[in-house]
């Protein structure tokens, strides 16, 4: 595959998420997928992605995080999302919904592999996100 259809792959596979198209999901992903939703703490398998984004959108209905910048070399693709939610549905990390708004930078990089999303690396400053919860964090 080429740079550009890793991106077009990556872009595609993070609308289907923005859709909560979960079953498609899976087609997006390698066999091998793992998911590291922080640091080296990883999820095999799509259905940690699954269960992760799930509980984003319970937490924050109707969320955005539309892609600003998008890099690519080799097999990996980065991406730097704005994420924007209102904390109306279900807790998150523990905090019971508030109401309030949250917005803050979230990076991904992902690993292509035989045409599929082999690995996903995200990276978010969940102190932020507990503070505009109104957490002391």
């Amino acid at each position: 595959m080429t740079v550009e259809s890793n991106k077009e792959l990556v872009r595609r596979f993070f609308e289907t998420i923005e859709q909560e198209n979960y079953d498609a999901l899976k087609d997006f992903c390698h066999k091998d997928f793992v998911f590291y939703p922080q640091l080296d703490t990883p999820f095999p398998g799509v259905e940690g992605l699954i269960e992760s984004e799930k509980k984003n959108f319970d937490a924050f209905p109707g969320f955005k995080m539309p892609i600003e910048a998008m890099v690519a070399e080799d097999d990996l693709v980065s991406v730097y999302f704005i994420f924007e939610g209102k904390h109306t549905g279900t807790p998150f990390a523990g905090v019971p919904a508030t109401g309030n708004s949250v917005k803050f930078s979230l990076m991904i990089l992902l690993r292509i592999k035989d045409g599929k999303i082999i690995e996903q690396r995200s990276h978010v400053d969940m102190h932020d996100i507990l503070r505009q919860l109104g957490v002391n964090a």
